[in-house]
C-alpha cells in the first residue's frame, strides 16, 4: 500500500511554505496540499477565539480534501488551536510549530537570544511557558514584529522598505551583542537574508521548520502512513484569496532558492 493520500499543510497565509519546503526535502515521495488563508491574514493581530475558529475551519477543509495528516505551519494558529484539534481528532497525525528557542539556547548558552514573532504568539501562554523553560540558560528577549508578515505576503523579500523596517525594529539592539535570533513566525524565514544583513552575519538565525518536518515524519511512521512510493510526490496549492497572483506567489516562494 502506497499511502498516497496527501499531507495537509495549513498557514494563515504564504509563510508556511517555508515549512512545506522542509517537509518536501525530508519526504519527497509524499503528496502535499498547502492551504493558505491570506484572505483573513494576518492572524497575529486577531483574537484567540477568531484564530481558533479560522484554524479549525481550514483544517477541516484539508481533511475534506483527503489529507491523511495535518501540519499547522503557523505559530499563531498552533498556539490558539492545536490543543483543541488534538482533542477533536485524537487519531490524526497532527503537528504544530513553535519558535526554535531550545536549539537557539543550546547553541548559545548564556547568550542573548531575540525571539521575533507576531504580537499574539508572544502573548500566548504556550509561548510564555516555552520561554520560562529556557530563561535560566540564556537571556531571551521577545520582539513583537507587527507588519513583518505582510512584507512576505506581498512577496517583498529584499526591498528598501523591508530593510528600513528591520533596521528600525532592531535599532534598540545596535549597541548590544545579539548571539541568536529565533524566527518565531513561518513567514519570517523568507526574510532571513535581509534579517541577517541588518542584524549582522555573525548572528545565528534559527527557525522551527526542519524540526516540525522531522516530527511529522516520526508521527507518520508511528501510524504506518508513510508513503512507500518511489515516485516524487505532487504539491497542490490552495488559498482563500483565490487569485492567479496569489497562487503565483505561492509557487514563487516554494521554488525560491535559499
Amino acid at each position: 500500500m502506497e499511502n498516497r493520500e496527501p499531507i495537509g499543510v495549513f498557514d494563515s497565509g504564504v509563510g508556511g511554505i517555508s515549512v512545506l519546503r522542509e517537509l518536501v526535502k525530508l519526504m519527497p515521495n509524499e503528496n502535499y496540499l498547502y492551504l493558505g488563508d491570506s484572505k483573513y491574514a494576518p492572524y497575529g493581530t486577531k483574537s484567540l477565539e477568531e484564530v481558533r475558529k479560522l484554524t479549525i475551519q481550514n483544517v477541516e477543509k484539508l481533511l475534506g480534501k483527503g489529507a491523511k495528516s495535518i501540519v499547522v505551519a503557523c505559530n499563531t494558529a498552533t498556539s490558539a488551536a492545536v490543543a483543541v484539534l488534538r482533542q477533536k481528532y485524537p487519531d490524526l497525525p497532527l503537528v504544530g510549530i513553535e519558535p526554535a528557542i531550545k536549539p537557539a539556547v543550546l547553541h548559545n548558552p548564556g547568550g542573548k537570544v531575540v525571539v521575533m514573532a507576531t504580537p499574539m504568539t508572544l502573548r500566548q501562554e504556550k509561548f510564555q511557558k516555552l520561554m520560562s523553560r529556557y530563561e535560566s540558560q540564556a537571556q531571551i528577549v521577545p520582539l513583537p514584529c507587527p507588519g513583518l508578515m505582510e512584507f512576505v505576503e506581498r512577496g517583498d523579500l529584499d526591498g528598501d522598505d523591508l530593510q528600513k523596517y528591520l533596521t528600525e525594529l532592531l535599532w534598540d539592539f545596535r549597541e548590544e551583542k545579539i548571539d541568536a535570533i529565533v524566527l518565531g513566525c513561518t513567514h519570517y524565514p523568507f526574510a532571513r537574508k535581509m534579517i541577517s544583513k541588518v542584524a549582522g552575519a555573525e548572528v545565528a538565525i534559527f527557525d522551527g521548520g526542519n524540526g516540525t518536518a522531522r516530527e511529522m515524519k516520526r508521527r507518520l511512521e508511528e501510524a504506518g502512513l508513510l508513503s512507500d512510493s518511489e515516485d516524487r510526490g505532487t504539491v497542490g496549492f490552495f488559498n482563500s484569496r483565490d487569485t492567479r497572483e496569489e497562487l503565483e506567489l505561492c509557487r514563487f516562494l516554494f521554488e525560491r532558492g535559499d
